[in-house]
């Protein structure tokens, strides 16, 4: 494959939702494994996780979407990511894997999400699909609310 041909998407789903992030933020898929709770977070994060010796929160991307919440199941998957301040494993339902996105004219994209937070869209060979700008996963708020939480469980983030 030549460079101009690499993968530069991850795909994911969220229910019967399909969404994508730049291959540089993901490090890594891992199938779903018990959250330990996180006191005083927002609700937007289910917990925290230890992945190879590193603690980090997890978050419920459903959850931002407007998705029903669900408990986290063995056959779901966590992708381990890196926004701009910290690791997180977001909770997804299944792993589409890596696609290369192809330039788009945003005259023929239509019905967008009216949610904070999407990056654009990439024409993939089955379809559209939303790309999730990771560092607006969580608010200001959210941010602060985390950060307190992890602060009183003595996990340094980030």
């Amino acid at each position: 494959m030549a460079d101009s041909e690499s993968p530069d998407l991850f795909v994911f789903r969220l229910g019967p939702k399909r969404f994508a992030l730049p291959l540089e933020r993901v490090g890594a898929a891992v199938r779903a494994a018990y959250v330990e709770e996180l006191p005083g977070a927002p609700t937007l994060v289910l917990g925290m996780l230890n992945v190879r010796g590193e603690v980090m929160p997890v978050i419920d991307l459903g959850r931002r979407f407007g998705l029903p919440p669900r408990p986290v199941a063995p056959e779901g998957f966590f992708l381990i990511v890196r926004s701009g301040r910290r690791a997180m494993a977001l909770r997804v339902d299944a792993l589409d894997g890596l696609a290369r996105r192809n330039a788009v004219n945003a005259n023929e994209v239509e019905n967008l999400p009216a949610v904070d937070g999407i990056l654009g869209v990439a024409v993939l060979e089955d379809g559209l699909t939303v790309i999730f700008d990771l560092d607006a996963c969580l608010s200001l708020d959210e941010e602060e609310r985390l950060d307190a939480a992890l602060a009183e469980t003595g996990v340094r983030d980030g």
